[in-house]
């Protein structure tokens, strides 16, 4: 009894994806949870601290330092809060609009991250003092000769890595990898197996 061949897989042949409910529901899951640690934190901070105050945590790598912040990191463009309102909406529904195309697992960690941090700081632009839209952002986390930031912050940098990182190996947001580097690869092989028939067969 002789196995039937293995079908010959397409060159250009999309490798198996996972399931789109699976990657939506990862994605929401790591945005919601970027969003609600971010805002949690927020409000233990404002609730038992008063501003300017520094408290150690594990001196002196990291203390909490309770500022308000109207710029951007380093306290950058703390003149045109509103500037970063606007970036904060656009990147959120930018984000949103690529969900169509999501096709991988890391991108999903990726996108729900930076949706999540995004999110935490456009809520502090739009609902907390002075105003509306140009609310001051709450920062807590002080590390030595580093920028004040908090949990929606560090959620968007450490998107920003992995995204960095998926880009570098080749991961495409829809995660489909092409099979043509494993054929390519085998080609070489093919040769060399013909090769040695035709020495085989005294032929040169």
């Amino acid at each position: 009894m002789t196995n039937a061949p293995t079908p010959a897989v397409p060159r250009d042949a999309p490798a198996r994806r996972p399931r789109r409910g699976l990657l939506l529901s990862l994605f929401a899951g790591f945005a919601v949870f970027a969003y609600v640690f971010d805002q949690l934190t927020k409000l233990w901070v404002t609730s038992t601290m008063i501003e300017g105050e520094r408290t150690p945590v594990l001196p002196p790598l990291l203390h909490w330092y309770y500022i308000r912040n109207s710029g951007a990191a380093f306290s950058i463009g703390e003149n045109v809060t509103w500037v970063f309102t606007i970036i904060m909406a656009a990147v959120s529904v930018a984000i949103l609009l690529q969900l169509r195309k999501l096709g991988s697992a890391w991108w999903a960690l990726a996108l729900g991250l930076l949706l999540g941090g995004a999110l935490g700081n456009l809520t502090d632009r739009l609902f907390r003092d002075p105003s509306f839209g140009m609310g001051h952002v709450v920062d807590f986390i002080q590390l030595p000769n580093f920028a004040i930031f908090n949990i929606a912050d560090s959620a968007v940098v450490s998107s920003v890595v992995i995204i960095c990182l998926l880009t570098l190996r080749g991961v495409p947001l829809d995660g489909v990898r092409r099979r043509e580097e494993a054929h390519d690869g085998d080609e070489p092989d093919a040769a060399k197996h013909d090769a040695d028939k035709h020495d085989g067969d005294g032929h040169v």
